[in-house]
């Protein structure tokens, strides 16, 4: 199988190319370079350009003809910077994505996984969302996935082509093979600040500690990026065999900040300290997504522990001045 990846060269395309070519899919990398970064491309079938150029889609599939399906994994991503240009957000991730889709099918394609977020939901009184869960997107980069969303189940009513979008909240680790990772020093989450304090040996600030989960403290979804992987794969071998339009992806329990901070210390030598705060202006308690159906549909279930995670992000951030310069 021969399989087009939009945004191949970013952390979450990169390692979803890395997944296929470990299941004997030959991934073909789009990639305009804004965000991703060309090493991640480095020994595979690389086109740079943007998903927009409908010349150079035509490219792609004139040379490529036994391309059988798209993985849509470009976009841009950062909350506080949709928030900062929302024109250019919606610009990036919608209007380029309507034609991208309008490229493919002049190119005959007829299946795409769209690497959408759960982001987009509104979690329920038990911190959960789950595929049928009310959608409530809080910045506009999660609305611009909603609204893709919306674009592609209004397309796939009349045209010939399917889109299934796999929504999943803070991926953490790299690559475990360490091909590729974070192309960013470090994540703006919380693990992100943990690892800066803990090289900068300073305490790590957990805001807020008197929400209505099992200790207080925030809950979230982190999911290491190669079981995230592995999923896309999962879907695009079993793409036929169901016909669902969407599927959560996580880790079925979550992981709260008081969780990330003992897994964190379990893996470094030196522990972090903690200090308590209140939350900040605009925290919430936070989500993670039941998976059942993921578990149902693709056979699959998250691998690698949050500790892992942490372990992958370290050695990735050990090794990432070398891969990167």
């Amino acid at each position: 199988m021969k399989v087009l990846i939009s945004g191949g060269a970013g952390y979450i395309g990169s390692t979803v190319a890395s997944a296929c070519l470990d299941a004997g899919i030959t991934p073909i990398i789009l990639d305009n370079l804004v965000t991703g970064r060309a090493e991640f491309a480095r020994g595979r079938v690389f086109y740079e350009g943007d998903i927009a150029d409908g010349g150079l889609i035509d490219t792609i599939f004139a040379e490529h003809p036994d391309i059988e399906a798209v993985v849509h994994c470009a976009a841009l991503i950062v909350v506080p910077d949709s928030v900062a240009d929302p024109v250019g957000y919606y610009r990036a991730n919608v209007s380029k994505s309507l034609e991208f889709v309008a490229h493919l099918l002049r190119n005959g394609c007829r299946k795409m996984i769209f690497s959408s977020s759960a982001a987009i939901y509104a979690a329920g009184d038990d911190f959960t969302v789950d595929e049928s869960s009310a959608l409530a997107p809080q910045s506009p980069y999660a609305r611009t996935k909603a609204v893709c969303e919306g674009m592609f189940a209004d397309i796939c009513a009349t045209q010939p082509i399917r889109i299934l979008s796999l929504r999943y909240f803070n991926p953490i680790g790299a690559d475990p093979k360490m091909r590729t990772g974070l192309q960013l020093p470090r994540p703006s989450h919380a693990l992100g600040k943990m690892i800066e304090a803990w090289e900068e040996g300073t305490p790590f600030r957990l805001t807020g500690t008197s929400w209505p989960t099992r200790d207080g403290s925030g809950i979230r979804d982190y999911i290491h990026v190669w079981d995230l992987a592995t999923a896309h794969v999962a879907a695009l071998e079993r793409f036929d065999t169901f016909t669902e339009d969407v599927i959560n992806l996580g880790t079925g329990t979550g992981t709260t900040v008081r969780e990330l901070v003992d897994a964190f210390n379990e893996v470094v030598e030196r522990p972090i300290e903690v200090v308590e705060t209140g939350p900040r202006p605009g925290d919430v308690a936070g989500a993670y997504a039941r998976t059942d159906l993921a578990r149902r549909l693709l056979e699959w279930e998250p691998r690698h522990t949050v500790a892992e995670g942490i372990r992958h992000s370290l050695e990735w951030a050990r090794l990432r001045p070398e891969m990167l310069g």
